[in-house]
């Protein structure tokens, strides 16, 4: 990076600057008021999008000492600081990063971390206390680049930046741990205060950089956390009038840092009703975090969900095992009862170590974000599919609603195989943003996430190991699990919550309590994804994914393994993708036909994002007395759905010995969420098999396994189609069915009289429809109608059957002899026999319709 180097002092009226290295004089260009905001950490230089929070690395080593007190120059267009070393020396920044020092020997020794430049180009900057310094940095100034005065506040404020607003030429600051807004006037240091910041309240970080825009509007950034707030046209407010403030954006923690942005220029609003993506963030509406509690959206504190079903956000390895756990939990009635839930109590022994090995319950933090209780919600039935050989969660109440989770696992050959952030963004769920936090002194990875029902959480993940021959720990924490050791002991703790303070607090006390147990003596945590998947959806054998380009870079690898069915192999695919530098692209990506699928997207330089998807798997449940598997297969399903079905992906082949009951089951998410299907009227699907095929609806809102909707099929050995109307569907209590929260869809063959028989089924096109079937009293399945009756020339005989059929109509004469036969294949619904008189001669006769399904009763027939 080219540099220049100039050292000045007031003996130098004429504004002749004598420059130390002139050999490498740097005409940079000015910035000259762009929509940027730039946040310098050491000497590295970051653009901050306001808007979306996000940043990107610009500049690197753009000087030999770090910078701070950063600050746009109104009147060169450039951007200053102050850099540590050499001291006394201040710096001058372009659009291309090069940069050029000036020493100003009046001012003292030490940093200078809080600084900004008023209209007329004077540069005010100043350490702790009330003391600061003016230089002059108006061009057209006989002074520029000259120290002018040292001046004090009129009362000490601890504050670590400070921005003019150029709607009333004031300094505005906001002080830490009181989070008092404070205007200051430059012109004598007179010092106002205007209030706690509402949004702050209760807050203590560190707000290393601050920024006006064009309405006076003042954005302020927490170190720690990275989110920035926004406090509402700060020159109308009085110290006595309402101050208006809201979260604004979730941006990236930074230390070391200081804030630099044109205050004339404007920052893009989000509307919050309008169904636009007004700012250009990718959000629209209430997902903006700027929306929080404004309009109709909801403060962004909703209820969580608890640890009791979380473990199992990822992973191609065990989808199976995965949908066999949850399938269970409702078979068997399960449900999480909080209310029940043992309650977790803080003892005169938490924070200390514990002489007789430490357990997982050790490092849950209790009291830290001011819940009303804590109660246990571990998910033991994790230890049976996973690679967890220990597992305990906690989830944390405040006003009978879950505000936070842990889960914390141990696993021994290894870190837990499932992160929670890694989760459905294909199936509904969104990451809405990925940066950093810093906890105790370190970067970590914090994640936004936006589940299926419209809840957010803020998302942290991080794991220990014992090292030093056990006398320590080391903390990790990546993004990509690949990044983490092999074949070692690990104490992996996955912390979501409703709030990025509470999650700051959980996680800071966590890792207390890791170290309370053995010192933490290192640290190996990545840097997160600059280009993921915000969201996406697997439709018609294509990937639509809208991908956020955070740093802007052009070109991306695709790299993905799936696989079509549950049994069959996986296959590779690779694309190389073209953002052209755009920060939100809408991508399609063909694929075929799949059930899973997991990739990894990156350019080569930064840390990849990685990505998993599963469709609602198919299970088989053999749990039934004396049962034995011959044959399970899913194969793909070749049928073309019309595009008003609801499609139950790929096709099921079972055969099986039992004496009680085989089934099958299909999820309708990989989550085993519930699915609104209240708009569909029908269920159809081809099917073959032996003997009855019961159908079951599995919904969300019913507990009890005997309650769920079921009816029932019978089977031939060849495939024919089947359409159910819903009102075939019963239950225990004869209520109608409301298919609003169907979570799967379970088809069970029973052993009728309790010997080994063979049962097989072979399920095909399943689907559900809203094709309207007419439906039918039982007395209508036994009735024959002939018309007309007597009959001269011909007839028509009319039933009505449940599925198709083959059947067999019957002639009779008084006799009882056959005079007639007539073999007719019958679909569902209404059927109709013509049968023509042919030779039957004069008199009575008997008609009957014989079927494999119904019992039709016969009818007379006179012929004249």
């Amino acid at each position: 990076m080219k540099k220049t180097t100039i050292y000045l002092n007031k003996i130098w009226l004429i504004g002749l600057f004598i420059l130390i290295n002139s050999n490498i004089l740097a005409q940079n260009n000015p910035f000259n008021c762009d929509y940027n905001a730039y946040l310098f950490q050491y000497n590295d230089v970051y653009s901050i999008d306001l808007a979306s929070g996000n940043s990107y690395l610009v500049a690197t080593d753009v000087t030999p000492g770090n910078i701070n007190a950063a600050a746009y120059n109104p009147a060169d267009g450039y951007i200053w600081g102050y850099l540590n070393s050499p001291d006394k020396t201040i710096v001058r920044i372009g659009q291309d990063f090069a940069t050029t020092t000036y020493y100003i020997p009046e001012l003292t020794s030490g940093n200078k971390y809080v600084g900004d430049i008023d209209s007329n180009g004077i540069y005010f900057l100043k350490a702790g206390g009330a003391t600061y310094y003016k230089v002059d940095l108006n061009p057209s100034s006989p002074n520029y680049g000259l120290y002018i005065s040292t001046e004090s506040l009129s009362q000490g404020i601890s504050v670590h930046d400070w921005a003019f607003n150029a709607n009333d030429g004031y300094l505005y600051t906001v002080e830490q741990n009181s989070n008092i807004l404070y205007r200051i006037d430059s012109s004598n240091g007179s010092v106002i205060p205007l209030g706690e910041v509402p949004i702050l309240s209760g807050l203590s970080y560190t707000y290393g950089a601050v920024y006006f825009d064009a309405s006076g509007n003042f954005y302020v950034s927490a170190n720690q956390t990275g989110t920035i707030y926004m406090i509402k046209n700060v020159q109308n407010l009085t110290g006595s009038n309402g101050m208006t403030s809201n979260l604004f954006a979730f941006g990236p923690s930074s230390s070391s840092n200081d804030g630099a942005r044109c205050p004339t220029a404007p920052v893009p609003q989000e509307d919050c009703v309008n169904g636009i993506d007004d700012d250009g963030d990718g959000l629209v509406d209430c997902d903006d975090p700027s929306c929080s509690g404004y309009a109709s959206c909801p403060v962004i504190q909703a209820p969580v969900s608890g640890g009791n079903n979380g473990g199992l956000e990822s992973n191609n390895r065990l989808a199976e095992q995965i949908n066999k756990r949850n399938f269970n939990r409702t078979r068997n009635n399960y449900k999480f009862n909080s209310e029940k839930a043992r309650k977790v109590t803080r003892t005169a022994s938490y924070g200390n170590k514990n002489p007789n090995n430490f357990q997982l319950a050790d490092f849950i933090p209790l009291g830290t974000i001011f819940e009303d209780e804590v109660i246990e919600s571990t998910p033991t039935d994790l230890l049976a599919i996973t690679n967890a050989t220990a597992v305990y969660s906690v989830d944390y109440i405040k006003n009978n609603k879950s505000i936070a989770s842990i889960l914390a696992l141990k696993t021994d050959e290894g870190v837990y195989e499932h992160t929670k952030y890694i989760c459905d963004r294909l199936l509904g769920a969104q990451l809405l943003s990925v940066s950093t936090i810093e906890i105790n002194g370190q970067t970590f990875i914090k994640s936004i996430i936006k589940n299926t029902d419209g809840s957010m959480e803020f998302v942290l993940s991080f794991s220990a190991k014992v090292v030093n021959n056990e006398t320590n720990f080391a903390i990790e924490s990546h993004w990509n699990l690949d990044s983490y050791e092999d074949n070692v002991t690990f104490y992996n703790f996955q912390i979501w919550t409703n709030s990025l303070d509470d999650l700051y607090g959980l996680g800071g006390e966590v890792l207390n309590l890791v170290n309370t147990q053995k010192t933490i003596s290192d640290f190996n945590n990545s840097l997160p994804p600059t280009v993921y998947v915000r969201k996406g959806k697997y439709n018609n054998g294509s990937l639509d994914l809208q991908v956020v380009n955070t740093n802007r870079t052009q070109n991306v690898t695709f790299d993905a393994g799936l696989r079509v069915t549950e049994t069959s192999a996986s296959s590779t695919l690779t694309s190389q993708i073209n953002l052209a530098g755009n920060y939100i692209t809408n991508l399609q990506l063909a694929t075929g036909n799949l059930f899973d699928v997991g990739f990894r997207l990156g350019d080569g330089v930064a840390i990849p994002d990685d990505l998993f998807m599963s469709d609602g798997p198919w299970g088989v449940d053999d749990a039934g007395t004396n049962t034995t598997v011959m044959n399970y297969a899913i194969l793909p399903n070749s049928t073309l759905f019309d595009i008003d079905e609801f499609p139950i992906e790929r096709n099921v082949v079972l055969s099986a010995n039992t004496s009680d009951y085989i089934a099958v089951y299909r999820a309708l998410t990989p989550r085993f969420k519930a699915v609104d299907l209240s708009e569909y009227q029908s269920f159809k699907l081809k099917a073959k098999g032996t003997g009855t095929l019961e159908i079951r609806f599995v919904k969300e809102s019913i507990t009890n396994w005997e309650e769920q909707y079921e009816t029932s099929i019978v089977l031939t050995s060849t495939l024919k189609d089947y359409a159910i109307p819903f009102s075939a569907f019963t239950t225990t209590d004869g209520s109608e069915l409301i298919l609003d929260d169907v979570k799967t869809i379970v088809f069970t063959m029973k052993s009728e009289n309790g010997t080994v028989v063979t049962k097989e089924m072979t399920l095909e096109a399943i689907r559900f429809s809203k094709d309207f079937i007419e439906t039918f009293d039982s007395s209508d399945l036994e009735t024959i109608s002939v018309q007309p009756n007597p009959m001269l020339t011909n007839t028509s005989l009319h039933f009505i059957t449940l599925q198709e059929e083959s059947v067999v109509l019957y002639v009779y004469n008084q006799l009882g002899e056959i005079v007639e036969q007539i073999n007719f294949d019958a679909v569902n619904g209404r059927n109709e026999i013509m049968m023509n008189r042919g030779k039957l001669s004069t008199g009575l006769y008997f008609c009957k319709i014989v079927s494999p399904n119904h019992d039709y009763k016969a009818i007379k027939l006179l012929v004249k």
